[in-house]
């Protein structure tokens, strides 16, 4: 019985992916971690498998799509595996549909996944919804639909084309084989290397899944024909998998059709296929030479990657690349900061403060907001509005009327920009209601979907689509389509040039907003507002020959004649929002090329510009307002526990020195935005007011298990429920973050907003 267990078909397939394709086995662990939770948690990679969204629905349609990822990917390992080492096992020859049996005995590694999918998502689905058995039956429905139909479509095809030993050892068929000049050239060493095999096999399973014996004879047979059997089905196979891969590269063409943009796990699902075959294609083809071959084929791309053709920018729409490049040297950037020109700045942004002022009674000195909302991806951008929404309720509509500076980044800023822009719209529409629910939803709506897939059909490759705006065309990428889902997602509302908000912000109807992203080059901030302003570039207004260095450049004036006015909005938000991989950097028309990186890189806060505004313009504040309320939005806990050690092992000490680098950079930032504000507090001759918020799920649960707040959910790990760092969240990411208002920390800001609007009251 052990014989026959130990030799038997799967399992010896199970031993020779261990022993020789664990390149291949790396990519189904990958995809278990994944599903376990155990890697890309944080960023909220898993939960795009467990709560697959299609048409920014969770449905049976997006588990359909599933069913179709995982079959695609699991033929892909059948097939790379049966032309890689089908060969070694000779019975399969003698067999009919050759093929199919060899899939089901290749299941195991597959099996388990699939499994553990299972069970992870039923799990997953029951403790972040309040869903009745059929609601999941559905979901496994439509993931089991799509999976058998696509094996079918496979499995159909194969018993079309795949023959065979009796069938294809006809007389009229060996003729027509012994002319092809078709793969037969290494048959006589493939059958030398078969013989010295030593690779035993007692049973197999059948297509009814019931262990038969192997014959033993099969030595009467003719090796090279046995060979010519897998010659004609790695024909067959080789076939496909060029269609397969040709499909998904042609769906790029359609890219732009939002029922083609599948979900983001389904498109993982078929990046993960088109790897699993160039890898099987590599290993079989070049066997001894294939890791000689795939380094040679990495550094000759490597090195393509610096010509013309593929590494062309990635642009920002609106701005033109024709004309010749800015120069971008110390020279210019001391240019820029000219004593004149910093005054001037400060005399126009001085008008903007004058034109707000003017809006009061002249005898009234109002209290002035400063807006500061943190980066941190779509969780942010809604935690932002949420918060805003809440503000304007509390404050009786004056809150975004006595703000004048919003600063932040990434994705806080694209919900405060929302809110803004509404703001705007409001001002002529009264009809407008900027509270209502239906914009956290556009705002909440997933914008990952249509990343990845660009990703898969397009940027992966050598971009050569392009996209007009303005007149001009851009090549389009991953980036485009961010802002392109962005834009649908928010009705268009955000779909104008820069300069659309130049007469806004000057006649003091919305506050100023500049975007300021990290310059790659030389960490230097650029500042992206309507309004130059030169004069966040430098500490204090500098005169000729201080050394200081520049801390920002005006985007305006650096880029005055590339038609700077004209960038289109949303991309000043992409470029603010440069999450790494997922949406790729910008480069600027200058020489050497600029190029831009998210803004929490270097503030994720915003308390920094918004101090350095106060600082530049504390006389004219402490003449003209009653005091200074900085407002500050939070993605995350100010104040954590601190963590408890245990012993780590030989791989957490590996990772550990980069992971305490990511963690606490959050932590590093914060703590110098602490100082810089107590500073500031002491030195201005002003009184600055803060008000935090924060989202924070364990503040929440806290508060409700206290009975503090109404509700009745609990958990014994908050942190589980904290939202991920993607951009897309689930329903109940979306949930958490919209009832974290409700905290105890969250409620007294409202509480002391209220006061200082009772008493700011004209």
């Amino acid at each position: 019985m052990w014989n026959s267990f130990f030799y038997s078909f799967p399992i010896q397939l199970l031993l020779l992916h261990l022993k020789k394709n664990l390149v291949l086995v790396g990519i189904w662990v990958l995809l278990l971690l994944i599903i376990l939770e155990e890697f890309g948690k944080v960023l909220g990679i898993p939960y795009l498998f467990l709560d697959p969204e299609y048409l920014n629905d969770v449905s049976w349609m997006g588990f359909f799509l599933m069913g179709i990822g995982f079959a695609v990917f699991t033929m892909a390992f059948h097939m790379t595996t049966y032309i890689m080492d089908g060969a070694k096992f000779k019975f399969l020859a003698i067999l009919s549909r050759p093929f199919l049996r060899f899939c089901i005995n290749n299941s195991i590694i597959p099996m388990i996944v699939y499994v553990v999918y299972f069970v992870s998502v039923i799990l997953f689905q029951l403790e972040n919804y309040d869903f009745n058995t059929w609601g999941i039956v559905k979901y496994f429905m439509g993931f089991l639909v799509g999976n058998a139909l696509t094996f079918w479509i496979f499995f159909y095809y194969f018993s079309f084309t795949n023959k065979d030993f009796f069938v294809l050892f006809t007389d009229t068929v060996d003729k027509q084989l012994r002319k092809s000049k078709l793969p037969r050239a290494n048959v006589i060493k493939r059958y030398k290397d078969r013989k010295r095999t030593s690779d035993k096999v007692l049973t197999y399973l059948d297509i009814n899944l019931k262990p038969r014996v192997i014959r033993h004879d099969l030595d009467r047979f003719e090796g090279n024909k046995l060979l010519k059997v897998f010659d004609q089905n790695h024909l067959n196979l080789f076939i496909i998998e060029v269609v397969l891969v040709f499909i998904i590269l042609f769906l790029g063409f359609f890219r732009d059709y939002e029922f083609l943009q599948f979900p983001a796990a389904m498109s993982v699902m078929l990046i993960f296929s088109i790897l699993t075959l160039l890898i099987g294609a590599v290993i079989f083809w070049m066997r001894s030479w294939s890791v000689f071959v795939a380094l040679s084929v990495f550094l000759v791309i490597n090195w393509g990657s610096q010509t013309r053709l593929m590494n062309r920018p990635h642009s920002a729409l609106g701005l033109n690349y024709d004309n010749p490049p800015a120069v971008y040297d110390l020279d210019h950037l001391e240019d820029l900061l000219h004593p004149d020109t910093i005054r001037k700045d400060k005399a126009k942004t001085l008008e903007i403060l004058n034109n707000w002022k003017s809006r009061f009674p002249e005898e009234h000195k109002p209290k002035i907001l400063l807006l500061a909302c943190s980066g941190g991806g779509q969780r942010a951008a809604l935690w932002t509005l949420h918060v805003m929404q809440q503000l304007h309720i509390s404050s009786k509509g004056k809150f975004m009327e006595n703000t004048r500076m919003i600063t932040g980044a990434s994705g806080g800023v694209i919900g405060a920009a929302f809110f803004r822009e509404l703001y705007l719209r409001s001002q002529s529409d009264s009809t407008l209601d900027l509270t209502e629910e239906k914009y956290l939803e556009q705002i909440a709506s997933d914008n990952l979907n249509s990343i990845i897939f660009t990703l898969m059909v397009n940027d992966l490759l050598i971009r050569n689509q392009t996209v007009e705006y303005n007149g001009r065309e851009y090549l389009q990428d991953r980036g485009y389509a961010f802002e392109n889902q962005l834009n649908i997602n928010t009705k268009g509302v955000l779909d104008k040039p820069l300069k659309a908000y130049k007469e806004p912000e000057y006649q003091a109807k919305i506050p100023m907003l500049p975007i300021t992203p990290l310059i790659v080059n030389d960490a230097r901030k650029l500042f992206i507002a309507p309004h130059s302003m030169s004069y966040m570039g430098v500490s204090l207004l500098r005169h000729q020959g201080e050394n200081e260095k520049s801390q920002a450049i005006d985007f305006m004036r650096f880029f005055r004649n590339h038609d700077a006015k004209n960038l289109r909005f949303i991309s000043a938000l992409r470029m603010g929002a440069t999450f790494p991989f997922i949406t790729p950097n910008i480069q600027l028309p200058s020489d050497p090329r600029m190029e831009i990186m998210d803004s929490g890189l270097s503030d994720n806060f915003g308390v920094m510009d918004a101090l350095k505004f106060l600082y530049h313009f504390e006389d004219w504040i402490s003449e003209n307002t009653s005091g200074v309320v900085l407002v500050t939005i939070r993605d995350s806990e100010k104040t954590l526990e601190i963590e408890k050690k245990t012993p780590p092992t030989i791989t957490q000490k590996l990772v550990t020195p980069l992971k305490n680098i990511y963690i606490n950079w959050d932590n590093v930032q914060t703590l110098h935005n602490e100082s810089l504000f107590n500073y500031f507090e002491e030195m201005l001759s002003i009184p600055v007011e803060r008000v935090e918020f924060e989202y924070s799920a364990k503040d929440f649960y806290e508060s409700q298990e206290e009975g503090l707040i109404p509700g009745n959910l609990t958990t014994s790990d908050p942190e589980i429920q904290r939202a991920s760092l993607n951009w897309r969240l689930t329903a109940m990411e979306k949930r958490d973050i919209m009832e974290s208002i409700y905290s105890a920390e969250n409620q007294n800001s409202l509480k002391r907003i209220r006061e200082i609007f009772s008493m700011d009251s004209r």
